[in-house]
């Protein structure tokens, strides 16, 4: 004879079966991108799962050596380092860099990924924008102290994994010799 407890128990174990059954969304690897600077070397790994189209947008990027060359146009001791403007190339268009319509690569992400999931700690690997976060497109920063102040208004779709004296040396207009994915 069941019992009306049973009868739970046996239900419960068969929506856990279905549950289990179920197709779960295949886990993308994380992509580590590595920064050669003239102050030494820094990586970090991304976020695919929370902001994938930036992750893409970015590997993109730096698989195409947009970033090779650049120099850091920003770069404000304990607070943040900033590049991503190919501007920063030219030392004659130093009053410019990391400003205007040509301080990026042309291509915007076109969404916001903004969460709260990942916030701006010492070492968040964030993307700037000129006011709207669907505009994002090339700059890339690094806080280099906790910023509440940016929560909710950047995406913020990595975090430092080494090299975190080289970002805290970082000066305006040191170079970025080469950005690479690491296979």
């Amino acid at each position: 004879m069941k019992t009306a407890g049973g009868r739970v128990v046996l239900a419960a174990a068969a929506i856990l079966l279905c549950l289990a059954a179920q197709p779960t969304k295949p886990h993308v690897p994380a992509p580590v991108i590595v920064v050669e600077t003239s102050r030494g070397t820094f990586s970090f790994v991304t976020y695919p799962d929370e902001s994938p189209r930036t992750v893409m947008h970015i590997v993109g990027l730096v698989r195409s050596g947009f970033y090779d060359g650049q120099r850091f146009h920003r770069a404000v001791p304990g607070f943040v380092i900033q590049w991503g403007d190919p501007q920063s190339r030219n030392l004659s268009q130093e009053a410019v860099w990391g400003r205007g319509s040509a301080a990026s690569s042309g291509q915007p992400i076109g969404v916001s990924e903004i969460t709260k999931k990942h916030t701006h700690v010492a070492g968040a690997v964030g993307i700037a924008h000129p006011g709207n976060p669907s505009l994002a497109d090339s700059q890339i920063y690094v806080t280099l102290s906790k910023r509440d102040d940016l929560d909710s208004k950047y995406t913020v779709f990595g975090h430092l994994v080494s090299g975190h004296d080289v970002v805290d040396a970082i000066r305006r207009g040191d170079v970025i010799r080469r950005m690479y994915v690491q296979e």
